[in-house]
């Protein structure tokens, strides 16, 4: 715990003194740390060499070790990300409301402050290092960065540059740093860090999750699991929807709006889910069916029958269960049962069934005639993202830059007293 808490004063002292930086310093500090990575792109690479050694040795997947790798694109793309964080607005400081008490001669003020120091626990892409500092630091939060064991020596090697580029300058370089020491021990007590961490992001998969928010004691925002649904109404337009749930199924297994469950209306499943099988067929993916939907569609390749903890399942892979209701509230009700609340979707041309869904599915991101995979914080105009909250407290959906402030009242009078 004392390398922690050595590492966290470090941090907290360095969040104190990013508050007095100006916008331009803020900006042409960024502007440094992208010149930096991309000056140093061999030696990224060199030590991600090793990191890409051990992965090869321990027989992990091509996909996991084509996350890993820092390639000279991958390192000129997270330059290009850091460069397009300085250019948005900082959210630090904006007046949120505003209220003048003439009876009590006071003026109040809501405004958005940095938390102060953020804890990012991630598992393989390095690239994650990059993008939460500059996020953080944007909004004048300092980072602890924990990265998994598969990635530490490129982790390390990314955060070498980037304090480099702060103590260039001038910058308190302890604005970020990097858990070398990646055990699970660590990582436990790197989430009970009170005093030091104002705020703990974890981005990964369901395990990192469910262990942050079981163990943590420092406040923790819930992230990325994505059971995201599309429900193919009675009044659905069938081309659209095949378009749709190929889309958000295959465009890319392995992310988190991604659509792992298709939910059909019995009304409109013999005309429709032949075609959306098909469709679906032809990039391989398995259908994993209810009772109902199996009869429809049992002579498809890869259709099979699905077991009740499939209409649970954040897949990542070429994998999608079925599920078939009689109505839009069956529908609704079983998103809400079954889903994580991360982003759903309804296809239909019936306005008033579309707006009951909007209204009754509890997710961050709800959709009518559009692809889950638009939950982005890019497409949706926040520059860039720290993660998608599933929560409801105090961030929702993609995580912008507003989402790594919290608030402050600032009360002036003259001499005021309460009356």
């Amino acid at each position: 715990m004392k390398y922690l808490e050595e590492i966290g004063a470090k941090a907290k002292l360095a969040a104190a003194e990013l508050g007095a930086l100006t916008e331009e310093t803020v900006n042409a500090a960024l502007g440094k740390a992208a010149e930096f990575l991309k000056k140093n792109a061999e030696f990224l690479k060199k030590e991600n060499a090793l990191d890409l050694e051990n992965a090869e040795k321990k027989g992990l997947s091509a996909a996991f070790i084509d996350r890993l790798a820092l390639t000279d694109k991958v390192i000129e793309s997270i330059a290009v990300g850091i460069e397009q964080v300085a250019k948005l607005d900082n959210p630090v400081g904006k007046v949120l409301y505003s209220y003048r008490n003439e009876e009590q001669d006071i003026d109040v003020k809501k405004i958005a402050v940095p938390f102060g120091v953020i804890g990012i626990i991630f598992e393989s892409r390095p690239n994650v290092a990059a993008d939460a500092f500059a996020l953080c630091f944007k909004t004048r939060n300092a980072v602890i960065l924990r990265g998994g064991s598969d990635a530490v020596r490129s982790n390390a090697a990314i955060v070498k540059v980037l304090k480099d580029a702060l103590k260039a300058c001038g910058i308190n370089e302890n604005a970020v740093a990097v858990l070398e020491d990646t055990s699970r021990e660590t990582a436990s007590e790197f989430m009970k860090l009170n005093g030091y961490l104002d705020l703990l992001i974890p981005r990964g998969g369901a395990s990192l999750i469910k262990t942050a928010l079981k163990e943590a004691t420092v406040p923790v925002i819930e992230t990325g699991l994505g059971n995201c649904h599309v429900y193919v109404d009675k009044c659905a337009d069938i081309v659209m929807a095949t378009n749709v749930i190929y889309n958000a199924k295959t465009q890319r297994y392995g992310v988190c709006n991604a659509c792992e469950s298709l939910v059909i209306h019995s009304g409109i499943l013999s005309d429709a889910l032949p075609d959306i099988a098909e469709k679906l067929a032809e990039k391989g993916v398995e259908i994993r069916c209810d009772e109902r939907s199996f009869e429809a569609i049992k002579n498809v390749p890869g259709v099979v029958r699905a077991k009740e903890e499939d209409f649970y399942a954040e897949y990542d892979a070429a994998i999608i269960s079925v599920k078939t209701v009689d109505d839009l509230s069956e529908a609704i009700a079983h998103i809400n049962k079954c889903s994580t609340h991360h982003s759903d979707a309804i296809i239909t041309e019936d306005l008033s069934a579309a707006e009951k869904f909007l209204n009754g599915v509890d997710s961050a991101c709800v959709y009518h005639n559009a692809s889950t995979r638009f939950s982005d914080g890019f497409v949706f105009g926040l520059g860039a993202e720290i993660g998608i909250s599933t929560q409801k407290l105090h961030a929702r959906g993609p995580m912008g830059l507003n989402a790594l402030c919290t608030t402050k009242y600032v009360v002036k009078g003259n001499g005021s007293v309460r009356k």
